[in-house]
């Protein structure tokens, strides 16, 4: 069954991403995602920073990541998402594919919650515009 993403966002790896062995760090692919993530609730109407600024601080709680496949210094590659709210949570489903062989590069599911002036919380502004992008 192919997974139905709500967003995609391609990248190229630059030479300084690359370890030793001449791959990307390990650390490296959570910039990817936390960037794709960022992008993502751009395009849906949620600002990152603007979020902050009224009290709201979405934050990860789990960071879960299956590495399938080393990404190399010039690949390109894409970032696929899928978003789904939970209760308190926001699951981010997300998936690294190298280009332009769509080989899985790493499976990660990243866990998310908001607090809100400081306390644990549901963000309505947050559930409203994830529900408006599926329609």
């Amino acid at each position: 069954m192919e997974t139905i993403y709500d967003y995609e966002l391609e990248f190229k790896v630059r030479d300084y991403e690359c370890d030793l062995q001449g791959v990307v760090n390990n650390s490296v692919y959570q910039n990817y995602l936390e960037h794709t993530r960022h992008e993502f609730l751009d395009t849906i109407g949620l600002n990152f920073t603007e979020l902050f600024e009224k009290g709201i601080m979405a934050v990860v709680a789990r960071a879960d990541m299956q590495y399938k496949y080393p990404l190399r210094s010039n690949d390109k590659f894409v970032v696929k998402l899928r978003c789904e709210h939970k209760g308190v949570k926001y699951m981010f489903y997300q998936d690294i594919y190298r280009l332009p062989d769509e080989k899985l590069c790493l499976k990660g599911v990243i866990t998310s919650t908001t607090l809100i002036n400081g306390r644990l919380g549901i963000c309505q502004e947050i559930v409203d515009a994830l529900a408006a992008q599926k329609k």
